[in-house]
Parts: C-alpha cells; structure tokens; sequence
C-alpha cells in the first residue's frame, strides 16, 4: 500500500466518510465491488478509495477517552437518519444499471427532483447513501 493510497491530506483539509459496520469485509466489498471503490487497506479500519474520497469501516465500540460518552453502532432504524453519504455523478441512469447489476438494492429508480435527479441505497449495515445528478447548469461568475 503506497502513502499516496490513504487518506493522508498533504496540506489544508481532506474529507472521508466514516460507517460502522457490523461485518467490515463484507462492507468493504460492497463499496469497492459494487459502488467500484478500491480497498486500500483491509481492516483496523478498512479504508475504501471511492472516486476522489474515501470511505473509512470499522466496527462500533464505546466510548474512548476522546469521545467519553459516544457509542458507534449500525444504524438502529433503517427508516430514520441522521446523516448520509452523498455521491454526485454525471450519468446517473448509467450508474444506477451498473450498480443494479453488481447487486445495489436501489429503494427506487432515479427520480427527476427538477434542479436534479437521484435515489438511494442503502449498504450492508443500513447506512444511506444518495446518488444525485445535477442537471441545472451553473452559472457563470460564481452566482
């Protein structure tokens, strides 16, 4: 594994998304063998090279010394969240018939919304993940 494989910012901020998960194999495969990450490291955490971000999977635990009254778990309701990866494409028919293919369970087809179009997924544990194409163009001189 080359440093350049980590998420390691070489100056100012990098972000990467942290799950839980309660089989961190099976979690890292979804992400690289359906979403078409590259699992970069395989456990203590997992850490899953997707696009240009990456997906860091670990267990839950209690709390640490830095975090005294934090508990990570799998999300307990499927149908609540608080917080969700969200991945933009550029052709979202195209990734939602890929990802169908490798075995993503969509909860619906891709919904125009207007400004975009998008659905959602969820991963192994239950975590939510949206992919959303933006179909209204930008515009110019930053406004």
């Amino acid at each position: 594994m080359a440093l350049e494989d980590l998420p390691i910012p070489a100056e100012g901020i990098l972000l990467a998304h942290f799950v839980v998960a309660a089989d961190v194999a099976r979690s890292a495969a979804f992400y690289s063998d359906v979403l078409g990450g590259t699992v970069v490291r395989e456990a203590d955490p997992a850490m899953v090279r997707l696009a240009n971000s990456w997906v860091i999977i670990a267990v839950g635990g209690g709390p640490t010394e830095d975090k005294p009254d934090v508990i990570l778990e799998t999300p307990p309701d499927p149908h609540r969240t608080s917080a969700f990866l969200n991945i933009r494409v550029a052709d979202i028919q195209a990734v939602y018939d890929e990802w169908t293919a490798r075995g993503a369970r969509f909860l619906t087809r891709p919904k125009d919304r207007g400004r975009e179009i998008r659905c959602y997924l969820r991963d192994p544990d239950g975590h939510l993940i949206e992919v959303g194409q933006t179909v209204e163009k930008p515009r110019r001189g930053g406004r």
